[in-house]
């Protein structure tokens, strides 16, 4: 009986994982507008009566979609912080320049831009964001081996973070990625002289 029970947990799970991601894709590739249930059941392969049964509204699901976003770019983030030696700040800049041009980030965007006129996405994208930019931050100041107690480092991180957005907009206009690796290798020296020297890892 337990095992039933368990079973159809995670079915119950995965069709909504597939519905979610399906959400994803859309919003990658239709955009916020372009995102419509009928569209993100047939994505997923699943009927429209299963997906109400889990999201009975579009608003349901793009609101579960929000969450599910970014828990993806957080994810993908830690991952990639891993590839990274802490402290070689020019492949730090670029992996958090990866980031922001990753089909994830698209996906947050659609939903950023949509957010800003309508009250319901925003409740849920906004405390999420927030969430995301702290763990950004914290992620930041290890890999770019920062000191926060230092005054101005913090605002420094900031800036840094803010840049890296920016320079992922642009990216949604055209391809800039000559342009960007330019600013990025340049911003780099700026951290290096303005951080300090990188701290050697104490030896076992």
């Amino acid at each position: 009986m337990t095992a039933t029970r368990v079973s159809q947990e995670e079915r119950t799970r995965a069709m909504r994982l597939r519905l979610l991601d399906a959400a994803v894709d859309c919003l990658i590739e239709r955009g916020y507008a372009g995102t419509s249930t009928t569209l993100v059941s047939e994505r997923a392969g699943v009927s429209r009566g299963a997906q109400l049964h889990h999201f009975p509204s579009r608003a349901d699901l793009l609101v579960a979609a929000v969450e599910h976003v970014a828990q993806a770019r957080g994810d993908d983030l830690v991952d990639a912080a891993r590839r990274v030696a802490p402290g070689d700040r020019r492949k730090v800049l670029r992996m958090l320049a990866d980031h922001v041009t990753s089909p994830v980030f698209d996906a947050a965007l659609e939903l950023w831009v949509a957010a800003r006129t309508d009250p319901e996405l925003l409740a849920a994208v906004a405390p999420l964001e927030r969430r995301i930019g702290r763990q950004t931050h914290q992620l930041a100041v290890a890999a770019l081996d920062a000191d926060e107690s230092v005054p101005g480092t913090r605002e420094l991180i900031e800036a840094t973070l803010d840049m890296i957005r920016g320079l992922g907009l642009a990216k949604a206009l055209s391809d800039d990625t000559r342009r960007r690796n330019r600013v990025l290798d340049r911003w780099a020296g700026v951290l290096d002289r303005e951080l300090g020297p990188i701290t050697e890892p104490e030896q076992p």
